[in-house]
């Protein structure tokens, strides 16, 4: 099983007490399902996953997938530090009906390639739902590399790959050395066009929160073959693709749907709004793009 195109990454909005406010997640779903996104992905890094309890994490999912009926996958964030936590909240999602798992290695010890490779070997045994690996060096300090990511899609349930490094050659040289059954996803907004030309299946954004139609039409350009139409639309976004990563995922996720007129909620402590002088410049941003409201 393979997603492909946008993958919507899903801010979790809190109410004023710190509380996640489920009711708005809803509407966050019905949304960007009505935008056009073609998967749904909570649990992620603007959905603020390390900040969330166990139980937390649950009624997500459970609020995500119930919202979606049915109309769109979800890939549900299952991450955590220990192995055992991990298979517990793949196994929780694999009942809620996720519809394939991302998981991402530990960071809080540098883990070994062959730890790595246990703890991903453990999740697939316990679960038959499809399991995305996930390669982001900016948040594990870790950038495994091709050859290692091509060992875990041997793991039976493994048949996807998000990569997340600036490395603009790595997508294509993954396709190349994972079975054909993998599929290679773009990780970092950046890389975005350079992913899709090099064969990426589909892009795991959050900038779907603020700018789905961009993304979207991104996609369709790279899907047609329209090289023309897909620079025009990457360069249209990408100020706010490197707004948003540079400034921190949640905090200008839920600036950039402030100036849209949205309701974004607030984030869960320690993370703040962003500041002022920070959201004046976004606001400049959306206003180029023309989706301020």
């Amino acid at each position: 099983m393979h997603l492909k195109g946008i993958i919507g990454y899903l801010l979790t909005p809190c109410d004023e007490r710190g509380r996640v406010d489920h009711a708005l997640l809803e509407a966050h779903v019905e949304r960007l399902i009505g935008e056009g996104v073609h998967a749904l992905a909570p649990l992620g890094s603007v959905g603020c996953l390390p900040y969330l309890d166990d139980g937390e994490r649950e009624a997500v999912i459970d609020t995500v997938i119930q919202a979606a009926r049915g109309r769109l996958p979800v890939l549900a964030g299952v991450s955590s530090l220990s192995t055992a936590s991990t298979v517990r909240h793949a196994r929780y999602a694999e009942r809620a009906g996720a519809a394939a798992l991302q998981l991402l290695p530990s960071t809080y010890w540098k883990l070994t390639q062959d730890e790595i490779h246990a703890y991903y070997r453990e999740v697939c045994v316990s679960v038959s739902t499809p399991v995305m690996v996930y390669n982001n060096p900016f948040t594990t300090g870790m950038d495994l590399p091709v050859e290692f990511l091509a060992r875990l899609a041997e793991l039976p349930n493994v048949t996807m790959i998000k990569e997340s490094s600036p490395d603009p050659t790595k997508i294509a040289r993954l396709r190349a050395a994972c079975p054909d059954r993998t599929a290679v996803y773009i990780g970092l907004n950046c890389m975005a066009r350079t992913g899709f030309a090099e064969g990426a299946a589909g892009w795991c954004t959050a900038s779907a929160n603020v700018s789905a139609s961009f993304a979207l039409n991104l996609y369709r350009c790279a899907m047609a073959g329209d090289a023309r139409g897909a620079d025009e639309w990457f360069g249209r976004q990408i100020d706010l693709l490197n707004f948003l990563m540079d400034h921190g995922l949640p905090r200008t996720v839920a600036a950039g749907l402030r100036l849209r007129g949205l309701d974004s909620g607030h984030l869960r402590a320690p993370l703040a709004p962003l500041a002022p002088d920070l959201e004046r410049r976004l606001l400049e941003i959306l206003k180029k793009m023309e989706i301020t409201r």
